[in-house]
């Protein structure tokens, strides 16, 4: 067993590594030259000094500190240079000299006060205050027919509304929004709308298989064409691609992956009317090929812009309707600014006052969150949805745990909300009954602002058991800080 380290020796070690990280995150949130938001600026600095910090491998300090009852540094996101000094302060105390410094109670929990007035600037206060986090709610076609839907999921719980921009169109999007205002009306609970843009829609299009064999499996190919199919005699299965020129962009070797990554394969040849990709994975029961289902190309850069003709389009109705509007595939600062123009142009004298949720769904936006960050949280309210389903395909299911803890500590560095997305209670939306998997991973979503549902037909039974799992929750854990209550299970 390694000895206790000396106090005086990580006391040093500690003073240096708060003077460079003091350094090197004031120098980067000068380079940032935010203008705009006063309150993100004072974000954005503790957001540098925690980039800073994060450069470094701080696991050996964290166990030299344990023996002595200090801070792990483990839960400073928030709050870098306070936690920092406190435990200097502790630690300097320890060593025999009198401590210095201490960070006051009200400046070390501006972090969280930070992050507080963000998320109800964005999503409203929750009416009751027993839960932390909201629960969004995305909309189906139905609740433009009726209100009864709408006013069921604010009587159980529901704060945010999504309207998904990719279906439907702006008449039934204003009738959603009507039987909304209709229903809060009746229950006396309001709700915030996010109106999601439908972004590069990469989908299959026409597709083609044998009479009676629709399954492929591994070992099959498949002829992914912009349009052009081929003889079936060379290729039994071929689906087009939309949009067309993205076949035109891969290269051998390449993986794709169809419906959220129920099929798998790799791009084994060039032909003349597309790419043939050989299918890896595609379940034990085979894979049906069909129309409308989402295609990732991890690999590939697809030459896409995160802003399409129809999105502008939509934008034409929903900044004048909406409090929020959720940007697909953002993948850069460049993204953000291209988006933040289109706002002023439609809502010159307050585009500031939109609020903008980035969708992080892709490798590259994941590379590039601290610049969509601070693009985007230094001109308008912004939050962050971790879209857990492309996220899953395009880095590998097995990294998506790890890749979701890091843009939450991310955003509370900067003090940005973050929406918990993907298949929250699916089994219990989609046929009345939970897994327990569901409920862990339910449990889990508290320490995020907002968790969102699908839509699904037991959806509202779903909101009012996320209410009350958000709310026992809340007693238990803020972020990574468990709230050690007198434990009641003995």
């Amino acid at each position: 067993m390694s000895p206790v380290p000396d106090p005086h020796d990580l006391l040093r070690s500690l003073t240096d590594l708060r003077r460079a990280v003091a350094a090197e995150g004031r120098s980067l949130w000068r380079g940032w030259n935010i203008r705009g938001r006063r309150r993100f600026r004072i974000s954005a600095l503790n957001f540098a000094h925690y980039l800073a910090l994060r450069r470094r491998d701080l696991s050996r300090m964290q166990t030299e500190l344990m023996p002595y009852g200090l801070s792990s540094l483990g839960r400073l996101e928030g709050r870098v240079l306070g936690n920092l000094d406190a435990v200097i302060g502790a630690l300097t105390a320890i060593a025999g000299s009198t401590p210095r410094n201490y960070p006051r109670p009200r400046a070390f929990f501006r972090g969280e006060r930070l992050l507080r007035a963000n998320t109800e600037e964005l999503f409203g206060a929750v009416p009751d205050g027993a839960r932390d986090a909201r629960i969004m709610v995305t909309l189906p076609s139905e609740a433009a027919a009726d209100a009864g839907l709408p006013a069921a999921l604010l009587r159980n719980g529901t704060d945010v509304v999504r309207i998904n921009c990719a279906h439907d169109g702006p008449e039934a999007w204003g009738r959603m929004i009507a039987n909304l205002r209709t229903a809060e009306a009746e229950t006396g609970r309001k709700a915030r709308i996010l109106a999601d843009l439908g972004g590069p829609k990469v989908r299959t299009g026409e597709v083609r298989a044998p009479e009676g064999r629709g399954r492929v499996f591994p070992g099959d190919e498949i002829l992914l064409t912009g349009g052009s199919f081929a003889s079936p005699d060379g290729y039994p299965y071929q689906a087009a691609c939309e949009p067309a020129a993205i076949p035109g962009r891969l290269r051998v070797g390449d993986p794709v992956f169809i419906d959220d990554g129920k099929l798998s394969g790799t791009v084994e040849r060039r032909d003349e009317a597309g790419v043939v990709v050989r299918v890896l994975r595609a379940g034990p029961k085979g894979y049906r090929l069909k129309p409308e289902k989402g295609l990732n190309f991890p690999s590939t850069d697809l030459g896409l812009l995160a802003l399409t003709e129809e999105d502008r389009r939509s934008l034409d109705f929903i900044v004048g309707q909406v409090d929020m509007v959720g940007y697909s595939f953002v993948q850069s600062g460049a993204d953000v600014r291209l988006l933040q123009e289109e706002f002023a142009r439609r809502r010159p004298e307050d585009w500031t006052r939109i609020g903008l949720i980035a969708k992080i769904e892709t490798p590259v936006a994941v590379r590039n969150l601290p610049e969509i960050i601070v693009q985007a949280a230094s001109r308008q309210p912004f939050g962050v949805m971790i879209a857990r389903g492309d996220l899953a395909v395009e880095i590998g299911f097995e990294r998506l745990a790890e890749m979701q803890e890091e843009i939450l500590w991310l955003c509370e560095a900067a003090h940005v909300p973050v929406i918990w997305a993907t298949q929250v209670l699916e089994s219990l939306v989609r046929k009345g009954l939970p897994t327990r998997g569901d409920m862990t991973d339910a449990a889990m979503s508290a320490r995020a602002e907002c968790v969102m549902l699908n839509k699904g037909p037991y959806v509202a039974e779903a909101v009012a058991a996320l209410d009350r799992l958000l709310t026992r929750m809340a007693g238990n854990q803020t972020k990574k800080t468990p709230k050690l209550r007198a434990l009641r299970s003995w």
